[in-house]
């Protein structure tokens, strides 16, 4: 019998229920708790959100950093940038901009004896 967990936002009433086989270390089930609990409160403050245009746009923001955090979980690193890129996209920084930023991480991280990052053929926003 699979194992369950509910939390419930008492402000508004959501609820959300995770079934599965859960591991039996009692870390691990806390984490799930403790997930399961954030979820359900940030799904709860998404719902509060009377203007829908901005519901939705906030809506998308989760999305946009459940995304990267499944892609960062799965050690995706290329589907991380493309998602950071497109994120960033979204919030009106050009290419240009984007260029410039690493240009200047690369130029600090090297000022504070870190060596040097191989340099990148690729332009953000190339799908290589």
């Amino acid at each position: 019998m699979p194992d369950q967990y509910v939390a419930r936002d008492s402000d508004t009433g959501v609820e959300v229920a995770v079934t599965g086989d859960f591991p039996e270390d009692p870390e691990d089930r806390v984490r799930i708790a403790r997930a399961c609990t954030l979820f359900t409160r940030l799904i709860s403050t998404l719902l509060a959100t009377e203007n829908a245009t901005e519901r939705r746009e906030r809506f998308r923001a989760v999305e946009m950093q459940l995304e990267i955090a499944d892609a960062v979980i799965r050690h995706d690193l290329e589907e991380v940038q493309r998602l950071i890129r497109e994120t960033l996209h979204t919030m009106g920084v050009t290419d240009d901009q984007l260029q410039e930023i690493e240009r200047e991480l690369r130029r600090q991280f090297e000022q504070f004896g870190g060596g040097e990052f191989p340099p990148t053929d690729e332009r953000p926003g190339d799908e290589g």
